[in-house]
Parts: C-alpha cells; structure tokens; sequence
C-alpha cells in the first residue's frame, strides 16, 4: 500500500475544477526569465501558490469538497484524526478536520529544541490512525519527516494528501513507498495542460511548461535548482 492512488474520471474531473481555480486565484506564476527554486531545492519555470486559495470561502469549501469526494474513493482511509503540515497544511488540515468532524493537529519537520520540545503539536497521536495534510507534494523528503515525527509520537500514518503533486522529480515514488504512504491528491502538471488555451495557460506558457516537463532535472540544473546528484 504506497505510491499515489490511480487517477479514474473522478480525479480527472478534479483535476480540472482544481487547476482552473488555481488559475482564477493567480495561483499558477510562470516566469520566462528567472526561474522559481522549490523548497526541495528544484529549479522550476513554474511555482504553484496553493495558499491563495485560502482566501476566498468558495475556493476553499471546494477544495475542502473535492478533497471529502476523493478520500472517500479510496478504501484505505479510516483514519481518526487530521494532522496539518506545518505551515501551509495547517489550514488545509482544519478545514478537513471541521467537515470530517475529527480531532486535529500540526507536525513540524523537526521539534524547535525549545518548550516542550515536541515536533506534534496540539495533543496527543498515539494509537492514532492519522491522515496527514499538506498544500503541495514535489519530491516527497518534507512528507518523509512529518511521517516520522508522527510515528515517532506513536501515531500510525498510512495516507497523505495534498492539492498539487508535481510528481516529476526523481525519488518521490520510491521515498513514498519506503514509508509504505499512499499520496491522494488532486491536480497536477497534467491537468494544467488538458485545459483549453482560452481558459488556462497562454501558448509561451505552455511551451515553457512543456519543455519543462520534458526533463526537469535537467531543466532544473541549467537554470540554478539541484541536479540528478545534488
């Protein structure tokens, strides 16, 4: 039970509704000349802003929706309890956890090394089947420590979710089936370009994004971001 769940009608439809909102919030920022460097340390002509959809009620309760729909798919989640990524997942996490009427909290990627010194925030986790909520997934090394730092407090993690998978750069599928994780997400590069030219992304922005996708790292290491060994 690892790797991201299999996309059917349902997660392409998502896709869709996900990647135009994306587009309607100013989410999607392409940029012809400098490129964005990801937190996974990645060069990318594209960075995707997944925390602007906090700010209106409809982009977030359909969020909130889409995302009930989809785990609700899968038959691997009976979790009790929602944990949000620090910091972007924490919102995601609360919306989920009011709709889904369970207990939450927040885990950071390492314990601060002051007060209680705890990397889980907000209660106690153990016995806990715990779905962990975060905004994007890139290569999965930030999914890998809120995984451990949640086990480590005695919480069994089986599932993660975010809105965006970016799903190209090396070692995430493997990372993800080592912590033996299954990914639900529900938009990716795939859906931004299955989209119109009138509704999404404009022709140089297409062709940007596709060479991109072509090959990342490599794309990555020519423009400043990590290479294949870095």
């Amino acid at each position: 039970m690892s790797g991201e769940e299999r996309r059917d009608d349902h997660g392409a439809i998502t896709g869709r509704i996900v990647a135009r909102m994306l587009l309607e919030a100013g989410a999607i920022r392409v940029s012809q000349a400098q490129p964005f460097v990801l937190a996974a340390g990645w060069a990318s002509p594209v960075y995707i802003d997944c925390r602007l959809l906090i700010g209106e009620m409809r982009w977030r309760r359909t969020v909130t929706d889409l995302t009930v729909a989809t785990l609700r798919r899968s038959p691997s989640t009976d979790f009790d309890m929602v944990a949000g990524a620090e910091t972007a997942g924490i919102p995601w996490a609360s919306f989920l956890a009011e709709r889904l009427d369970l207990p939450l909290r927040y885990v950071r990627k390492r314990s601060l090394g002051i007060g209680r010194d705890a990397q889980v925030e907000g209660g106690d986790v153990e016995g806990r089947h715990v779905l962990l909520v975060d905004d994007l997934t890139t290569d999965g090394h930030s999914k890998a420590a809120f995984t451990r730092g949640l086990r480590q407090a005695g919480a069994t993690v089986t599932d993660a979710f975010s809105i965006f998978h970016h799903a190209v750069f090396p070692g995430g599928k493997e990372r993800m089936a080592s912590l033996g994780l299954r990914l639900h997400s529900l938009a990716g590069w795939e859906d931004l370009l299955r989209l119109e030219p009138t509704e999404g992304l404009d022709k140089a922005q297409r062709q940007l994004l596709e060479k991109f996708l072509e090959d990342p790292v490599g794309w990555s290491f020519r423009n400043g971001g990590r290479g294949r060994d870095s």
